[in-house]
Formats: C-alpha cells, structure tokens, sequence
C-alpha cells in the first residue's frame, strides 16, 4: 500500500515590517508681525477686578539671536539674581502700531516655554501697556509696590526705566513717543537684561541706537 507522505504544516513567517513612517514635517510657526486693530486687555491681579489676559497667540518662527554687543555703564539698581554677563539682544521688527502687540507675543512665548513671570519686565516707549493704566488708576505707590514684590510681569514706561530694577529678560516696544525717549531708554533697558533683551521696533531705529551688529 503506498504510503501517503505526511502534511506539513505551513509555518507562519513573521510578516515584513511596513514601511516606516516618517513624522510630517513640523508646520512652519508663523514670523512676527503687527497686529492691527486695539491691543490685548489688561492683565488681571489678585484681588482685583480685571479683564482676563488673552490666550496665548502660535508660537512664531525663532528669531535670530545676535552675538553679545559692548557692555553699557553699570545700572545703579542692580539685582544680585541677574548674572553679570552681557544680554543678548533679539530684534522683532514691527511698526509703531504693532511694536506693543509684538511685545506681548513675545512676553505669552517666554511665559509658554518656562520663564517665570518675576522675570520679565515690559517697557513700552508711547502708550502704556493696558495692564500698567489699570494699576496706575490705584496710585503710584500700588504700582510700583507690585514691582518691587517681582512675582509677576510687570509694565513700565520706558522713560521711567531708571526706577525700574533689574530683571532676567527685559522686553523693549518701540511703539512710539520721542525719539529721543527711544534712544535714551533702549541702552538702559539693555542694562536691566540679565540675559535677554528683546527689542520689538522699527530695525533701522533700533540699529542706530544699539548698533548695527543687532
């Protein structure tokens, strides 16, 4: 009797991994630019009554970060926190009209990745920021006791920057008044910047009162 050769099973093989999938490409942020139209609402504080602070807008394309420039004379109100090394300085070119928008788009971007709040000051060279007229309306002594507590951004106008003391990162608008307000308030700012100073203005202002190399 012939003998029937016996079934194999078939065996099951791994199948081939498919084709690797390559992670889209990240979307290109958006660069800065002026936001027309009237400016973000005031920030409000504990305690008091206050528009809610906008939501943070899209993270813009990174700026290019300049070398170190000169060091400027010493600032008379030093604090011990700030490291002694030259700031850097980052450009955001941006009207008049938009300098002050540009700034606070700057100020959500810092706060999103990581910088606390106490270390950020905000000088804006015409217009007050919204959030600065609300605490000045409680008196000057409120105001500026909010800034001497420094848990928390704070607004000044840049012609009052000698009062203002030092903080990590200092965010400059250019959004108007004297020029000559502009040119002698941006190298003092400069001297507030423990390690960042972003200027948010019209690039060949700003390169004529800190230098071309910015």
């Amino acid at each position: 009797m012939p003998l029937t050769p016996a079934i194999e099973e078939p065996q099951i093989h791994e199948s081939a991994q498919g084709p690797r999938v390559t992670p889209a490409a990240s979307r290109t942020a958006q660069t800065p630019r002026p936001v027309p139209g009237p400016r973000p609402a005031a920030v409000p504080r504990p305690g008091r009554p206050g528009p809610a602070r906008p939501a943070p807008p899209a993270q813009r394309a990174p700026q290019a970060t300049p070398g170190p420039v000169p060091a400027a004379p010493a600032a008379a109100h030093t604090a011990p926190s700030v490291s002694a090394a030259v700031p850097q300085i980052q450009l955001i070119p941006a009207s008049a009209e938009g300098a002050l928008d540009a700034a606070e788009e700057a100020v959500d971007l810092l706060l999103d990745t990581g910088r606390a709040p106490g270390d950020i000051l905000v000088l804006s060279s015409g217009d007050p920021h919204p959030w600065a007229a609300h605490e000045l309306s409680f008196g000057e002594a409120a105001y500026w006791a909010l800034h001497d507590a420094g848990d928390d951004v704070f607004y000044a106008d840049a012609a009052q920057v000698q009062r203002a003391a030092s903080r990590p990162v200092v965010v400059f608008a250019a959004n108007g008044g004297a020029v000559d307000t502009i040119a002698g308030a941006l190298p003092v700012a400069l001297t507030r910047a423990g390690a960042l100073l972003i200027v948010c203005g019209d690039p060949q202002q700003i390169n004529s009162v800190l230098g071309a190399g910015v």
